[in-house]
């Protein structure tokens, strides 16, 4: 569980994938793995965090659920006391749980 910290904007400029479709985000995130979605020199790579999170969720077609693991696995790496990371992933959960019983939210 050692956390892995992916920059699908940067790895396709660098070529280190062809096409986002072809980035591993998924196959790792479905193996269980630590990964998040970051930006590497936004200016230069095209894209901050939002942007990372967006192309590489439409080009996987990642759904909610793994939206929601992404959003876990970022506070799981932080240096945020346990109680700390405990209470948002709670809040992260508890929204989920909100939005899944009414879609309005």
């Amino acid at each position: 569980q050692i956390p892995l910290t992916l920059c699908p904007l940067s790895n396709l400029k660098l070529k280190v994938v062809r096409n986002l479709t072809e980035h591993p985000l998924l196959k790792m995130l479905e193996m269980g793995m630590l990964v998040t979605v970051n930006s590497d020199d936004p200016a230069y790579f095209d894209g901050y965090v939002n942007e990372n999170l967006y192309e590489v969720g439409m080009a996987l077609q990642l759904n909610q659920e793994h939206i929601t693991q992404l959003a876990i696995n970022s506070i799981l790496s932080s240096f945020l006391s346990t109680t700390e990371k405990n209470c948002l992933v709670q809040k992260i959960k508890d929204y989920n749980s909100s939005y899944t019983k009414n879609p309005a939210l």
